[in-house]
């Protein structure tokens, strides 16, 4: 059976031709501080100002203290920087760092810092605010999301101003990618503690103000150690969850971008107007149901064969994205290194699916409840496989929950749930399953073995192998459902340049955006 849903579809493309431009317009008059009031087509606005849109508000401004994806969205390359980042083609390269030097035992980074970077406060950087910021976030009460990038480091040194020195307990093959992530950027001793929401960092644009629920506003800044290659000088964030405004914003020059649509609802309308670009790229968000292995039925591997086969991820795709994604079976994206496809693993087959069930002691089916964050990707997704359960005899009651609030609550941090879904978009993070405390309470000592001997191997073509082997045993294992991967739905001005296409990491990286004639 196939579960299309046309009738949504087609109200929402009827709605799109009904709403005019100008509700965008009454938007900005209700709030008569924004920073933006009228609309690009109405006034000759500098070609330095910027006006983006994310359909996600971050809860804070700090990503090394808080989880969710759309903090480092905004702040990420933005505002902070580390001592390497990631480049659009998901390749590492010199940040705050120039250089650095490994030993040969992989057991010591030497880095040195870029001379002359500043804070936004004026703050010079130095290896002893880097040595801080590591320290921090290492720190065995820190409240860094992925503080168990930095569990290998052993102590950190300084040598003279611009050196500093990172000592490991055991290799970690992996440091310098984790190092270019949002979690692991730069901040300074006398703004830590401030930055959830006057965040202070050493990037190219500074945090100006924040009307919460509405808009966040950046300047340039002119202190910035690679000034030069900054075209922009103001940034404003429209937070706008309704993609039928986020169109007609765009329609009506309102707004200038959206980096990324959570809904492939208005793409064919948009693809129409010349004015705007409509790009469709690749993500690293893994769509997945998260299975709670410690909870009866889903503590039994057939039953979570047996669901796994009820499902056709086709359908998934067809249905809710209008077949704008890309079906996997584990937990890795084609834009992985050493990618393997392992849909094939449990292809969809609702009678062998019925057999597992009636094996594992399940004949009448069962019935559980799936938290749900309200998110579009993850409602849609739930739709479809709550009927395809149905087929099997398998009942699905949905329950929505607030994100990021009560799902990392209740679901991340407690585990107090039998089924989710979530869209996870950290890059080849397959670690983590094994980590300690995971929400899936999944654990295999072979998996994590093999972890483990990928990030104390150093030869590129053994940790292929190792991934590939990694991805193998979860698409076996199934502690979660393996879905599909996420497109980057991008739209914007056609003379705007320099929007990343793809998207190795979440980011909104602004230092290279510019409007050209």
């Amino acid at each position: 059976m196939n579960f299309r849903f046309v009738t949504r579809r087609a109200v929402l493309n009827g709605m799109m031709q009904s709403i005019v431009a100008v509700t965008m317009v009454t938007r900005a008059q209700a709030n008569p501080a924004a920073p933006r009031q009228t609309s690009l087509a109405q006034t000759s606005l500098p070609r330095t100002s910027l006006n983006i849109a994310m359909s996600l508000e971050p809860p804070v401004l700090d990503p090394t203290a808080s989880a969710p994806v759309s903090v480092g969205k905004v702040t990420w390359k933005n505002i902070f920087e580390g001592l390497v980042t990631i480049d659009r083609h998901g390749k590492i390269q010199p940040q705050l760092a120039t250089e650095w030097t490994i030993s040969p035992d992989g057991l010591i980074y030497t880095f040195q810092l870029r001379e002359g970077v500043v804070f936004h406060n004026g703050r010079a950087l130095d290896a002893s605010v880097a040595k801080f910021s590591l320290d921090r976030a290492r720190a065995p009460h820190s409240m860094n999301p992925q503080r168990q990038f930095f569990k290998e480091i052993d102590w950190v040194e300084t040598k003279g101003p611009l050196t500093l020195i990172i000592h490991l307990k055991r290799r970690n093959s992996s440091l310098l990618y984790w190092l270019g992530w949002p979690a692991s950027v730069i901040v300074a001793p006398d703004s830590a503690e401030t930055n959830a929401l006057t965040p202070i960092g050493t990037g190219p644009f500074q945090f100006s103000q924040w009307n919460k629920g509405k808009t966040l506003e950046l300047i340039a800044n002119e202190q910035y150690w690679n000034r030069s290659e900054i075209a922009l000088k103001t940034v404003t964030f429209h937070f706008i969850d309704n993609p039928i405004l986020l169109a007609n914003a765009l329609r009506s020059g309102e707004i200038d971008a959206v980096p990324e649509f959570n809904t492939p609802d208005p793409v064919a309308q948009l693809q129409r107007d010349a004015s705007l670009k409509v790009v469709i790229g690749v993500t690293e968000m893994k769509v997945i149901a998260g299975l709670n292995n410690a909870r009866k039925p889903f503590n039994d591997l057939r039953v979570r064969q047996a669901l796994m086969m009820a499902v056709d991820r086709s359908t998934i795709i067809d249905g809710g994205w209008d077949g704008l994604g890309t079906e996997i079976g584990s937990y890795y994206t084609p834009n992985d290194r050493a990618y393997r496809d392992l849909t094939g693993v449990y292809p969809y087959d609702p009678v062998k699916s019925k057999g597992l069930l009636a094996a594992a002691g399940y004949p009448d089916g069962f019935t559980f409840t799936a938290k749900i964050p309200q998110m579009p990707y993850a409602a849609q997704s739930a739709e479809i496989l709550q009927a395809a359960f149905a087929e099997v005899g398998v009942t699905m009651k949905i329950r929505t929950v607030l994100f990021p609030d009560v799902w990392t609550r209740e679901v991340f941090d407690d585990a107090d749930y039998d089924m989710t879904i979530m869209a996870h978009a950290e890059p080849m993070d397959i670690g983590l399953f094994a980590q300690q405390k995971n929400y899936f309470k999944y654990y295999n000592p072979a998996f994590n073995a093999l972890i483990d001997a990928i990030e104390q191997t150093t030869d590129e073509k053994e940790q292929d192998r190792l991934y590939g082997e990694a991805q193998t045993l979860l698409a076996t294992d199934l502690p979660a459902l393996f879905l599909f991967a996420l497109p980057k739905i991008g739209v914007w001005n056609a003379k705007l340049q320099g929007m990343w296409e793809n998207e190795p990491v979440a980011s909104i990286a602004l230092s290279h955006v510019r409007f050209e004639d």
